[in-house]
């Protein structure tokens, strides 16, 4: 092989490099992005009890007090977060949670045609507890702080207002509310 012929090899090789790593940086620069200043959205999780907690961590406010002030219509906004997982109406099909018709004072875990965890069944004590608002109030906070082992995905409802309208509103849903 000559010098022609290793000098054609070596400028192949240069000119593919310069292409590449040119092609790279003019690429860079057409379609180059901001960092965003929040990085997406923020999500809230559940916190995991600590060893020895769970089972019937209540809120601070007596649900009494909480009702005092309660709005149904506003409670009907805030049932928008259940809705993808519960069915609200008469008559509505289970989805991926039991449907909340009639639920305020009915026997926890007992709605027919719906497979609850093992957790939520041992809770109902068979059927002898209902979900009356001071439980409802405990489950709406933090279900998995209130029935350690639930497979109920919802971090729950922090803020004392949003859980009362809501419980307002769930007590509309029923033949007589």
């Amino acid at each position: 092989m000559d010098s022609f012929e290793a000098n054609k090899i070596f400028g192949a090789v240069l000119g593919t490099v310069f292409v590449v790593f040119g092609g790279s940086l003019l690429a860079e620069g057409l379609y180059h992005s901001e960092v965003p200043e929040t990085a997406g959205y923020a999500i809230v999780a559940a916190e995991a009890p600590a060893a020895g907690e769970g089972g019937e961590a209540v809120a601070a406010v007596p649900v009494a007090t909480l009702l005092a002030s309660a709005d149904a219509a506003r409670g009907e906004a805030q049932f928008k977060k259940c809705a993808s997982c519960h069915a609200g109406e008469q008559g509505g099909e289970n989805k991926v949670g039991p449907a909340l018709w009639g639920v305020v004072n009915r026997p926890i875990a007992s709605h027919e045609g719906f497979a609850y965890s093992a957790a939520l069944t041992a809770f109902s004590e068979g059927g002898a507890v209902a979900w009356d608002f001071e439980h409802l109030n405990g489950f709406i906070t933090s279900p998995k702080g209130y029935v350690t082992g639930t497979s109920m995905g919802f971090a729950g409802l922090r803020d004392d207002a949003d859980r009362a309208d809501l419980l307002a509103y769930l007590r509309t849903l029923s033949d007589s509310p």
